[in-house]
């Protein structure tokens, strides 16, 4: 019997005249009355292997509507479907009912039997057929809408929330198996009653062995015996993440590190039970490591840090450590071993003292390091941050957030070391002062492209006198936000310490005047192409007009959200002035219909972004200037203008289709 009609035949065929209700009539041996008029006699044969789905009961006929084939057990049914041709075959069989779903995605690769002939090789070979055959309410196959391609050409699929489950992983490891085979698997917040458990992932280990990349987040049901089974099937596994995964321990881990040599990177975060010793089997067995993250796992010491470092072999790169009970002992095993590591970032190490930076830094082994990132760690202090400086020859990046110990002295020790250092980023540093700024900014050598502050508090606006101090003609992009203390004083003084900027970020600086920011844009050379000034609530018109006067040839971003001193005055200079000028952001200013009429009089002007968000005197007399501007508009904000209406918003949607408008 073909495998098609095993597949279809559900027993309820109808009776017609000349025809039969049985499926074989031939079988059955006995007369059956039909009506009051006819009689249809069977000659005995030899029995169904079979049994024919009918149920006697009196007088009554009943018809069984399971399909027939499903009598068989699952070892029967195991043995047809793994002779199937081809993955359209297997696809449209895993249609049928949840069990040939959950047992054709229990069959491995080398399970299938090989093909034997060349029309059923060409037939499994168009992958592009979309599957058709009917499936059940309660089975979910992948479809054309939840299959993506990623960027590095692997099959991806991502699984969250109430989707994630085994049932979609047994269809997923059955849909793709014929399309190369899935590449990439992420699963998130899975539910603990009805979501992913062991059997869902064995199902992905036996019908993917192509598998590269395995996220694993907020997943309470998967433990040691999953992970055992995806380290048995999918031994070319080139990434790992595990996050918030309860019942995952060190067995687990250690059946990655012996099954999967080809692991490049690894990310453990929140697993209370893995330890020391996986992470020593991952840098003993696992040679081609690059990348290993590892945040706020108890269980986590020296002894594992050293195990993923110590390896003549080891190639890591890019080392994150956040949340561990880690000591010296772990920063100085870093300086010695980390030869090949370029980005390192370490954060919440409150174990860890000015020594063990001292030694990272005089260890002399992180010559390749070009990032390093440290968060809330107490060991840094200015004698440990010197050290890194001078120990780091090819630093390129630093940033340093919620450093408490670290004051001007420090900083301007280490801009002097680093003579490599072209980003330089404090964040909640509050022992920095303004003398440190100017400090670094003097000292700093020729490389330095970018400086940020963030929220330093310990920045203050006095008038110092300061020698004749050298200017950092390198430094392209200053951002100095949500400093209160940084005033008109501090600014006037940075300011002339960088004449090459293009960028500039001031927001939440609403110390400063126009006094203060006047000198920073005379003294610009070549032409700012980026301002940032929201929150700057003391600012008035006099810098605008400087602004498009002195560099409206090269400005591209002008952001004066919160500038409620900010005129249409203004927005006649930009018109006039500012010929690049792709986004504009005028939110909460002072302006009038009267502005939005001479800025859309601009005859060069291209604004592609436009927000006059909560502009209380902007009203629906602007519409035929915003329609005029519509032309080459891509974003326009009108949200909170409460002198606009409905209607007209609408009207302007209609005419501005290529534009998307919130209101």
């Amino acid at each position: 019997m073909p495998m098609s009609t095993l597949v279809n035949y559900s027993g309820d065929d109808d009776f017609y005249p000349g025809g039969s209700f049985h499926a074989n009539p031939m079988d059955s041996g006995v007369l059956f009355s039909v009506g009051s008029c006819m009689d249809v006699y069977c000659p005995p044969r030899k029995r169904s292997r079979i049994t024919a789905p009918f149920i006697f009961r009196e007088d009554k006929l009943e018809v069984d509507n399971r399909p027939s084939i499903d009598v068989l057990p699952d070892e029967c049914l195991f043995e047809i479907l793994r002779r199937l041709p081809g993955g359209q075959e297997r696809g449209a069989c895993a249609r049928v009912s949840k069990r040939w779903l959950m047992l054709l995605s229990s069959i491995r690769r080398t399970e299938i039997c090989p093909r034997k002939s060349s029309q059923s090789l060409n037939e499994s070979s168009k992958l592009d057929k979309e599957l058709t055959a009917p499936v059940s309410d309660d089975v979910e196959m992948i479809s054309a809408e939840d299959r993506e391609l990623g960027s590095d050409g692997y099959l991806t699929r991502c699984l969250e929330g109430k989707k994630a489950t085994d049932i979609s992983l047994a269809a997923i490891a059955v849909g793709t198996s014929s399309r190369g085979g899935l590449g990439k698997l992420s699963i998130r917040e899975s539910s603990s009653s009805r979501g992913v458990t062991n059997l869902g992932i064995s199902k992905i280990a036996h019908g993917c062995p192509s598998l590269r990349v395995l996220s694993l987040w907020n997943v309470s049901a998967i433990g040691d015996e999953g992970l055992l089974e995806i380290a048995q099937g999918c031994h070319m596994l080139e990434k790992l993440d595990l996050c918030q995964c309860p019942l995952i321990s060190d067995k687990g881990l250690i059946a990655i590190a012996e099954n999967c040599p080809n692991l490049t990177a690894l990310t453990v975060e929140s697993c209370a039970k893995i330890g020391n010793e996986s992470l020593q089997a991952i840098g003993r067995l696992c040679p081609k490591l690059q990348s290993i993250s590892i945040k706020d796992c108890p269980l986590v010491g020296d002894q594992g840090v050293a195990g993923l470092l110590s390896s003549s072999t080891s190639i890591l790169s890019k080392i994150k450590l956040q949340s561990l009970y880690i000591t010296d002992f772990s920063l100085a095993v870093i300086g010695h071993y980390g030869k090949a590591i370029t980005s390192l970032i370490l954060g919440g190490l409150q174990n860890v003292s000015e020594k063990g930076f001292w030694v990272m830094g005089n260890a002399k082994g992180l010559q390749a390091l070009m990032s390093l990132t440290i968060t809330s760690c107490r060991g840094i202090t200015d004698v440990s941050l010197e050290a890194m400086g001078k120990g780091c020859p090819n630093l390129k990046q630093m940033c340093l957030r919620k450093c408490c110990f670290v004051s001007d002295n420090g900083l301007i020790a280490f801009a002097k070391a680093a003579g490599s250092l072209e980003s330089l980023q404090l964040e909640e540093c509050n022992r920095v002062t303004q003398l440190g700024v100017i400090g670094s900014l003097s000292n700093c050598g020729s490389k330095l492209k970018s400086l940020s502050l963030v929220k330093c508090m310990g920045i203050k606006d006095i008038v110092v006198g300061a020698p004749m101090l050298c200017p950092c003609y390198s430094l392209r992009s200053l951002s100095i936000r949500n400093c209160p203390g940084f005033g008109s004083a501090s600014m006037a003084m940075v300011g002339k310490l960088c004449p090459q900027l293009h960028h500039v970020d001031l927001s939440g600086l609403d110390g400063i005047t126009d006094a203060g920011l006047l000198p920073l844009l005379e003294s610009c050379e070549s032409g700012l192409a980026k301002v940032n000034l929201s929150g700057c609530s003391n600012l008035t018109d006099e810098v605008v007009l400087a602004m498009a006067r002195l560099h409206g040839e090269t400005l591209e971003l002008l952001n004066l959200d919160g500038c409620r001193k900010i005129t249409d005055a203004s927005l006649v200079a930009i018109a006039d002035n500012c010929l690049l000028l792709n986004d504009l952001d005028l939110s909460k200013c002072a302006i009038t219909d009267s502005g939005i009429a001479a800025l859309s009089c601009g005859e060069k002007l291209n604004l592609q972004i436009l927000s006059v968000s909560g502009c209380s005197k902007v009203s629906n007399k602007s519409m035929p200037s915003l329609c005029k501007l519509g032309k080459t508009l891509l974003g326009l904000n009108l949200q909170h203008c409460n002198k606009i209406s409905s209607s007209s918003v609408e009207l302007l949607m209609e005419s501005l289709w290529r534009c998307d408008i919130l209101f």
